[in-house]
């Protein structure tokens, strides 16, 4: 008897999807990987319709298509960082606009906002999104944009998405998300209800910290022109070979993602047990305060790791000194495993007063874990930890 074949599924996996991104622009050499294209300028007629490359240029497009996919969205735009995504985005707001934002947010974030988008009138108020009652203060401020990330960097509160994209709804403010830490792998802000997803592709997407990158998902054809216009106009498009190693790193985002994530948990658990430690935040850990919501929204806990130590600054700064496996550096979402002081790195450019409302003080220390075994991870943070106790 012979055996049915199972039936070809509609659309492919997301393993599937990242490796076979389609079009290279090159399909008469048979080129599996597509090539590099570092023109600037493009002659005019050709049948792709590229004239010049700071509006356009085959390396874009090909990431552009490969992040679309991997959102589920019908847009994306690429960028040359994380920030110039982010200046693209507060571009399109006007003199008088208020942006209600989580108020903690990545530093650069923060920094954009009180130091350079306020010279032109733009106005935030920042809010712990955390809080059922500054929900009601979407309506009530009227704002003309909301700004979160979730987990946020470096406390890892987890925001209920779906939550705030409704009432946002109901006074038609657009709600943008940075999804950095989580990718789209791990949760999708625009199901969620989102208006913009946004990414530092740096990070896990291309995960092998060579590289500098920014993407804008969305489905609204309104904010893909205004996302365009400002990749043009303000020249903050990616330059073509760093979108070619961000095509290829995405390739194994999957894999890597699995690992890190597995590799995370465990080092959570391990943090948590160790008598050095005050507390450590993981979004899938029980004892996390959003806890449910994480479960809820995200596939994961993530890869990322952030704990309180019992020590000052100096013993904090020496205890990251003592790793092997682990470098000190602002980054993360790369193969490598890297731990950060948030109070003195990612955010020291937020004020002290700010900072310690916040809690970002000299014990907390943000790891990023990478794709190393498991067991020389854990000896690795056990003998540094061992030095505070």
């Amino acid at each position: 008897m012979v055996k049915e074949r199972p039936e070809t599924r509609q659309f492919p996996g997301i393993s599937t999807r990242v490796i076979h991104h389609g079009e290279t622009y090159a399909n008469e050499t048979g080129t599996v990987m597509p090539p590099i294209f570092p023109s600037s300028t493009f002659v005019h007629g050709n049948l792709h319709g590229f004239d010049y490359t700071r509006s356009g240029n085959p390396n874009f497009r090909i990431l552009e298509k490969i992040l679309a996919s991997v959102e589920d969205s019908k847009f994306s735009t690429v960028f040359a960082s994380g920030v110039s995504a982010i200046t693209a985005i507060a571009s399109s707001l006007k003199c008088g606009d208020l942006v209600l934002c989580e108020e903690n947010l990545y530093g650069c974030t923060v920094r954009l906002f009180e130091k350079i988008f306020s010279n032109f009138g733009i106005k935030t108020k920042w809010l712990d999104f955390t809080k059922e009652s500054n929900k009601d203060l979407i309506k009530d401020l009227s704002p003309s944009m909301i700004w979160i990330e979730s987990p946020t960097n470096p406390l890892l509160k987890v925001i209920d998405i779906n939550s705030i994209c409704n009432e946002a709804r109901k006074i038609n403010v657009p709600v943008v998300v940075d999804n950095t830490f989580c990718t789209a792998l791990l949760q999708k802000p625009l199901s969620l209800g989102a208006t913009i997803s946004l990414t530092s592709t740096t990070k896990y997407i291309n995960g092998h910290s060579d590289a500098l990158g920014g993407a804008i998902c969305t489905n609204d054809s309104q904010w893909q022109e205004k996302m365009q216009f400002a990749q043009k106009a303000l020249g903050l498009q990616p330059s073509p070979f760093d979108c070619w190693l961000i095509t290829r790193g995405i390739k194994t985002l999957p894999l890597r993602l699995t690992k890190q994530v597995a590799n995370a948990a465990e080092i959570a658990n391990l943090l948590a047990d160790h008598p050095s430690v005050n507390w450590v935040r993981y979004p899938f850990r029980s004892d996390h305060p959003q806890n449910h919501i994480a479960i809820n929204q995200m596939q994961s806990g993530g890869a990322i790791v952030t704990a309180s130590l019992k020590g000052d600054q100096d013993e904090s700064y020496s205890f990251c000194k003592k790793l092997r496996y682990f470098s000190l550096a602002e980054s993360l979402g790369g193969v490598e495993s890297l731990i950060c002081h948030p109070a003195t790195m990612t955010h020291a450019s937020v004020s002290d007063s700010v900072k310690n409302h916040l809690g970002i003080n000299e014990s907390l220390v943000r790891f990023s874990i990478g794709c190393e075994d498991l067991e020389d991870l854990s000896s690795d943070l056990e003998k540094a930890l061992d030095h505070l106790k």
